[in-house]
């Protein structure tokens, strides 16, 4: 394949690892040009219990979508989750110098550094710092400050904050496998990306992205990112109870999830009997559809309710904090049948299924536009998001000599003097505050031994 501008993003989940490489085409939709997957064997419950099986997964998942697309996979942008994650609302300001200059990137990141130097508990790491409004003196409910006048400059921001070795071991996976970390996104975050409209942003939604190990909340309102969350029981853990429930083994269990499982047990007969056969001669087993459903459903009202609980803590039956858009629900585990209505049922809140097809190019494997992949589709657009941004390097066209070419390259890139180039300007703008953020934790992870 001829060589492009593309992207990759990497899902590192508990049940499976996905590489996802793409590029976007003229219409702006993603273009999948390749993709690897494998069983994860050394995650569990969103966190590295296994260096040697996790860095062989990935491998293995890159191998694929290097074949598949014919690229070469260099860099990745990875996403974090797990039980390990937690997050906090914090207030901080700082008072400028000057006034009468107006509000610049510069300060925003000055606030940023200093809410990153908030004292967490032992042996954890601030992964993300999310403003929410911005106050500048008495004038409140500022979205984006940049370019306004004041004095004292005050945010409201989201905190993501996670434990300090699950983070290194994601980091050093991702160096022992041979790549290079280009960004880092929370998991939930990623699949908002891929799942949710700007509308659904603004007028209030909760996404609940069920995995195999963890359950990942993320709430938006007004476009901004509000609450997060993670819970830590995924679909794995009601393969587990039908295993117990049933006492058969656990490729057998989840076979009987997917093609039979439903999360209401009404909607079988008593007389709905399947039959699984026994090991080594022994007789088959008969189990009913009513009673695989009990199992099922007992498990996830105790997750949809530890999520609604999570809900209720963001507080949206307040007026000003109200879910119009109600709840998206995405991840694998969203594909089990009549879920949505029992979500529904439980939280009387309008509910779909998120799937990440709005976002693809009309041509893309049906496989790919499943809510299976929502996270790994977000982390690529993510990446493309990342590289659009990033400033084109400068080239001086002229009769200056190379020493000149090289000193006006650098005084761009350091944004000491003016380019030549108004587009190149407006380009380099672009590398947002937000991104030098996550590069600190990029670095972070870069220097994980």
């Amino acid at each position: 394949m001829e060589q492009t501008k593309y992207s990759v993003g990497l899902d590192i989940g508990t049940t499976k690892i996905v590489a996802i490489i793409g590029r976007e085409n003229e219409y702006g939709k993603i273009e999948v040009l390749g993709m690897g997957k494998s069983k994860s064997l050394g995650v569990h419950r969103g966190v590295v219990n296994n260096i040697t099986q996790t860095i062989q997964s990935i491998q293995l998942a890159v191998d694929q979508a290097v074949a598949d697309s014919g690229l070469e996979i260099k860099e990745v942008v990875v996403g974090i989750a797990g039980q390990h994650i937690r997050s906090l609302q914090h207030s901080d300001y700082i008072t400028r110098d000057n006034s009468e200059r107006v509000i610049s990137d510069q300060d925003l990141e000055l606030l940023c550094d200093q809410v990153y130097k908030l004292i967490m508990l032992p042996g954890e790491e601030i992964i993300h710092v999310l403003p929410q409004e911005y106050k500048v003196d008495a004038q409140a409910e500022i979205k984006q400050p940049i370019g306004m006048y004041g004095g004292r400059l005050e945010a409201n921001f989201h905190v993501v904050v996670g434990q300090v070795t699950s983070i290194k071991n994601i980091g050093r996976c991702i160096k022992s496998a041979g790549l290079d970390l280009a960004n880092i996104t929370l998991e939930p975050l990623a699949s908002a990306k891929a799942v949710l409209s700007q509308e659904e942003k603004e007028a209030g939604v909760a996404l609940i992205d069920i995995g195999g190990g963890t359950t990942d909340l993320a709430i938006f309102k007004d476009g901004i990112i509000r609450h997060t969350s993670v819970i830590p029981f995924g679909g794995n853990i009601i393969t587990e109870d039908i295993k117990e429930g049933c006492s058969i083994i656990e490729k057998q269990a989840e076979l009987l999830k997917i093609k039979f499982g439903s999360a209401w047990p009404g909607e079988n007969k008593d007389n709905e009997i399947v039959s699984i056969p026994g090991l080594r001669g022994r007789e088959p087993k008969e189990i009913t559809l009513k009673n695989l459903s009990k199992i099922i459903h007992a498990r996830v009202v105790e997750i949809v309710e530890q999520v609604y609980v999570e809900i209720k803590n963001y507080g949206y039956d307040e007026p000003k904090k109200k879910l119009i858009a109600g709840i998206v629900l995405t991840g694998g585990g969203s594909q089990l049948k009549h879920l949505k209505q029992l979500v529904e049922y439980i939280t009387g809140m309008d509910t779909r299924i998120g799937y990440p097809n709005e976002h693809l190019a009309g041509h893309s494997d049906e496989d790919i536009a499943s809510p299976l992949y929502a996270t790994a589709v977000g982390l690529l657009m993510d990446a493309l998001e990342r590289d659009r941004q990033l400033p084109p390097p400068v080239q001086i066209v002229g009769e200056e000599t190379e020493e000149v070419e090289g000193e006006e390259m650098v005084q761009a890139e350091l944004g000491t003097e003016p380019l030549a180039q108004d587009t190149l300007t407006e380009q380099a703008q672009k590398a947002t505050v937000l991104e030098r953020w996550s590069d600190k934790l990029r670095k972070f992870l870069e220097n994980a031994e």
